[in-house]
């Protein structure tokens, strides 16, 4: 059974590759964690978690995260990828939201961002905050954008 983590950070990465996933693959090492096991979570953030700027991780662990990304062979080709979190004023407890696309950062920012605050808005929570990361690459043979919510445990930091 996995226990709930209580830390987490924003971190994105873009890359090109010999193939989409090693595009991603370059991507998530460029985002900082390239050399974990991503288990991938459905958007909640924690109640109690903070925030750290960075998370190292050890290698081959096991990391929750949420994130977003797109992968491209078209050349000359504006991807990106954003992930948002909205953090409510009672316990901290948060909804993130990813979306990625042929589009830029900006433009991916500012709809993920929308996106937390409106799931904050269907379960009648307060929102504190809303933070958000955005990664934009223009694709040169193939390409990734990637954005994520990595998540951890402060007792192993």
């Amino acid at each position: 059974m996995f226990e709930t983590p209580d830390i987490y950070t924003l971190a994105g990465g873009t890359s090109e590759g010999l193939s989409k996933l090693g595009a991603f693959d370059n991507a998530i090492l460029n985002a900082g964690v390239g050399n974990t096991n991503l288990i991938r979570l459905s958007s909640i953030l924690p109640p109690k978690a903070s925030f750290r700027e960075k998370i190292i991780y050890p290698r081959g662990v096991l990391v929750p995260i949420a994130y977003g990304y797109i992968t491209s062979d078209v050349k000359g080709e504006t991807i990106a990828a954003s992930v948002a979190i909205a953090v409510s004023v009672e316990d901290g407890f948060g909804v993130i939201m990813e979306y990625s696309g042929v589009t830029s950062a900006r433009n991916a920012e500012e709809t993920v961002r929308k996106m937390a605050e409106d799931a904050m808005k269907h379960r009648n929570i307060e929102i504190k905050e809303i933070k958000s990361v955005s990664s934009e690459h223009i694709v040169a043979n193939i390409g990734c954008a990637f954005a994520a919510v990595p998540m951890w445990y402060s007792k192993l930091s």
